[in-house]
């Protein structure tokens, strides 16, 4: 996918750069920076980083990566924290614009980014992945480029408390155990379609072989629309073209806001009788800014449902009956669950 969000330690990912958090020096330091000039070869990262001398902080300048798996090496300078009253937000929005930047002249196709400036230089932790997803995902609605976000810790902490309550809250009104799996709901499913029919039969004429089947009414879990429907007018391509005819909105700005790559989204455009994974699916839902009845019926044509079973699905199902469609903010919460990412 274009944008995805990784716990892992940044030295090991195989990409064409990884950004370190450097001082303005170019010199070793700690926790990243250390990190990447001891995996690199100190000796040989020091000698180039001496070669160019200084970077100013929210500039960027590029080494060989060495004995990194990454090709290469963007050093940026982040702020310093000083309570956020010295221009400390345009500084490190300028340092991963900057980095994206020059990965962009060097025709660099994917790069690895840590939280910058979230370290030893005191940004506040949510403040500093707020101003990353942000400028990244700016960048990337007008670039084609692979970008990874970076987790070295175990601690998200991305979300603030308020909306980390309000999803806990949602997920604990609607969330299915998994003991109750899907075979018990189509069986209580099944019982009242057999119900309705029969109250049915006592008041109207017998249906005709056109009018046979029998209408598939919602059924809840939790409060969770729960009905599946197999609409056979239109395949799951053909629907999704449709859509984005009807929203206004361009096959670019579809898979931008989607955060779906380009030549993924090709492959969708092209076979008409492509079957997407899940993940896609709620991406494209995202990215259209559906309904959660048009993305359940987006759904259905790829031959999935909402589940109650699913925090993921539950997750997206949140954000959309709010009509809350930044693909970057839901992101964010599946990482901070511990769900898979959307996109592809």
């Amino acid at each position: 996918m274009p944008f995805n969000i990784i716990r892992d330690d940044i030295v090991r990912l195989k990409v064409d750069a990884i950004v370190n958090a450097a001082n303005a020096g170019l010199k070793q330091g700690g926790g990243v920076c250390g990190r990447i000039f001891e995996a690199a070869g100190a000796d040989k990262m020091t000698k180039a980083c001496d070669a160019i001398g200084w970077c100013n902080p929210g500039e960027a300048v590029i080494t060989p990566g060495f004995k990194l798996p990454a090709k290469h090496v963007i050093h940026t300078v982040g702020p310093i924290w000083q309570s956020g009253n010295q221009d400390e937000e345009s500084v490190l929005r300028s340092a991963y614009r900057s980095s994206l930047e020059l990965a962009s002249k060097y025709k660099l196709e994917s790069i690895a980014f840590p939280l910058i400036s979230s370290g030893s230089f005191g940004y506040p932790y949510d403040q500093a992945l707020a101003v990353a997803l942000d400028e990244i995902n700016r960048y990337l609605f007008d670039h084609d480029m692979q970008v990874t976000l970076v987790m070295f810790d175990a601690t998200a902490a991305a979300l603030g408390f308020k909306l980390r309550h309000d999803l806990r809250s949602y997920i604990d009104d609607h969330y299915v155990a998994e003991h109750l799996d899907l075979n018990q709901v189509k069986d209580r499913y099944d019982q009242y379609l057999i119900s309705k029919q029969q109250r049915e039969a006592a008041t109207r004429p017998k249906p005709s072989r056109d009018d046979n089947a029998p209408s598939v009414p919602p059924y809840q879990v939790n409060a969770l629309d729960y009905r599946i429907v197999f609409p056979k007018e239109k395949t799951f391509s053909e629907a999704l073209l449709n859509l984005i005819d009807q929203k206004g909105m361009t096959d670019v700005e579809t898979y931008k806001r989607s955060n779906i790559d380009r030549r993924h989204f090709s492959k969708i455009r092209s076979n008409v009788n492509y079957i997407p994974s899940k993940s896609t699916v709620l991406a494209l839902a995202i990215g259209l800014r559906l309904t959660a009845k048009d993305a359940q019926d987006l759904l259905a044509r790829a031959g999935f449902a909402f589940s109650p079973c699913d925090k993921r699905d539950l997750i997206v199902r949140y954000f959309i009956e709010r009509e809350e469609y930044d693909i970057t903010r839901v992101n964010t919460a599946l990482y901070d669950f511990d769900q898979g990412l959307l996109g592809g």
